[in-house]
Parts: structure tokens; sequence; C-alpha cells
């Protein structure tokens, strides 16, 4: 395939140094992981993002989460026969595999995914509209519950309002899978929805009485 290319100079450097620093010093683990395989406790849906440093926020180590991101960390619901297997196959292995104890849905400030659904839901964004647009079908899975914030005026609270609707839309649609509703009710996994600002650092954990509480 000619159309690939060698690796950029500079993430070939950085590469080298993580081999001959953090890799070296930590060796014996690498390898006990690459024996043993990975036995991650939580399971973290997050959006693709580049400014969401995940396992930053929690300083995990390699192993200890396992990490699934698409646009708006959206989860569609539960459809056997539907399109949106990507995620949906994420969810399954980390339940029915890994037997994770916590799903996560971590949300974001300043959501372009998110910002990109109110432009389509107020008619601003035909282009996502096209049957070809792949975000826009994406983004479908939020759309009908833009009518839990249509009714703020201001775009920017409006905008952060739906920031948080998505991920309690993605934990509702994870109750709709058999295997993680059935999971929940035997004790076995927990489902956790957070938002993040990028900006202060700030965490938020959804409550189902109180809404989004600051830690």
């Amino acid at each position: 395939m000619e159309q690939a290319k060698p690796l950029p100079g500079y993430l070939v450097q950085r590469y080298h140094g993580w081999k001959a620093t953090a890799f070296a010093d930590n060796e014996v683990w690498h390898k006990r992981m690459a024996d043993e395989g990975q036995h991650p406790r939580v399971m973290v849906i997050s959006c693709c993002d580049s400014r969401v440093h995940v396992t930053a926020i929690f300083g995990a180590d390699q192993g200890e989460f396992f990490i699934h991101r698409n646009i708006a960390n959206l989860v569609p619901p539960y459809a056997p026969d539907g399109d949106h297997h990507g995620t949906s196959a994420a969810v399954e292995y980390a339940v029915t595999k890994l037997n994770v104890a916590h799903i996560i849905v971590l949300g974001h400030s300043n959501c372009g995914g998110v910002a990109s659904c109110d432009d389509m839901c107020c008619g601003k964004a035909p282009e996502l509209e096209e049957r070809h647009s792949f975000i826009g079908h994406w983004l479908d899975i939020l759309r009908p519950d833009f009518d839990t914030v249509k009714h703020i005026n201001d775009r920017a609270k409006r905008i952060k309002a739906m920031e948080k609707q998505a991920v309690v839309t993605s934990l509702r649609n994870l109750l709709s899978f058999p295997f993680v509703a059935g999971a929940v009710e035997q004790g076995h996994l927990s489902l956790h929805g957070l938002w993040t600002d990028i900006g202060d650092g700030g965490l938020q954990v959804y409550d189902s009485e109180n809404g989004f509480v600051s830690l």
C-alpha cells in the first residue's frame, strides 16, 4: 500500500525515548502483563478529544483501565442488528470477557461532538444531515434528548447541559444491554457518570437525585 508512509521523525524519537526510560525502568512489569493478560477492573468510555487524558485524570497505570473512545462518549442502545457495533462490541468484551467491576462514562467541556449535535438539532449543520455523514449518523444517538435542553437560549450553557445529558443518555443505553443490566442487578457491575472541565480540571459525578455534583 503506497499511501502508507514512515512514521514522522518526532514520533520515532519519542518512541526511542520511552523505550529507553519508562519501558526499561518497568520491563519486568511489561513482561508480566504480556504473559498474564489484562485484568482491568474499570472500563472507561470517553470522547476521542485529544484534550481528555483519561489515565492522567485518575493516575492510572498501564493495564488498569479498559478504554473505549468515540465521538461525544456515546453508547448506542442495544441493537444486535444495528449499525453501531464498535462501541457495543467493546462494552460486551469488557463485561462478558474481562468482567470489569465498573463502567465509567466520561463527558467533558467544550465537546465538539456535542456542539455539532446542537448545530444539527438547530438546523445549522445541513452537512451532518446528509446520508453519507458518519458524524451525523452517530450523533443521532444523542439527538432525541435535545428536547431536555432546547429551552436553554444561551448556546454555551445549552451545550454544557447537553454534554452532561450525553453522559446520562449513555448510562441509560448501557442498561439496555441485557448482559450489562444483568451484571448490575447481580451486584457484579456498577455504572458511573462523570463530566470533566478540561480548563480547570474539575470533575463532577452524576447522581440520579442531585444531577452532577463536583468532587
